[in-house]
């Protein structure tokens, strides 16, 4: 029997800013909102306003940083 058998492992924490800010669908991709959405929208044009609304996917660069914040996604 191994030393710490008894004890169970403990629990990663879920990130809460990550867990706010992704979603992880059903095929494992992540996605991400558009940024620069909230300020001066009157200025923006109505089709590219349009387009932030929408999700959009993380940069593959940004996926194991994002996986290691949300462990239970």
């Amino acid at each position: 029997m191994p030393r710490n058998a008894s004890k169970p492992k403990m629990k990663l924490k879920t990130h809460r800013g990550a867990r706010k800010r992704f979603k992880i669908t059903a095929t494992g991709k992540i996605l991400r909102g558009h940024a620069a959405k909230r300020h001066f929208t009157g200025l923006k044009a109505s089709g590219r306003m349009r387009k932030l609304k929408k999700l959009t996917s993380v940069s593959p660069r940004d996926v194991a940083a994002i996986r290691q914040m949300l462990p239970y996604g």
